[in-house]
């Protein structure tokens, strides 16, 4: 069993930055693809933005221009700066990380939230 330890959650002001890290418990674990998904109050879970251990990228169309994700291969951590925040950017946050195709696992989830 994996356990997906995240940190970086918290209150900020609109146009304002935070970093959310995302560390797999278990060394030496191959993993294919690393992310990030947000589920607000009263909507669904959603893709925030991905990263394959090729270094290929995926952003929603919401947060392009202003998040930027990241992974550490060697250390099974993927990260997701984010600036400009908005206030419709509140959510819960939650990583994901593929071992495989037929293999997930989620974090326990950290909450983001943007008001003045």
């Amino acid at each position: 069993q994996v356990q997906l330890v995240e940190s970086g959650g918290g209150l900020v002001q609109p146009g304002g930055s935070l970093r959310l890290s995302c560390q797999a418990s278990r060394s030496g674990l191959s993993i294919y693809r690393m992310g990030w998904y947000r589920q607000a109050p009263g909507k669904q879970r959603e893709l925030v933005a991905d990263i394959t251990n090729g270094g290929s990228a995926s952003y929603a169309d919401s947060v392009k221009g202003r998040f930027t994700i990241s992974r550490d291969n060697a250390k099974n951590t993927v990260s997701l700066q984010m600036d400009s925040l908005k206030p419709e950017d509140t959510a819960v946050y939650y990583c994901r990380v593929d071992q495989n195709i037929l293999i997930t696992y989620w974090g326990k989830g950290t909450l983001v939230t943007v008001s003045s």
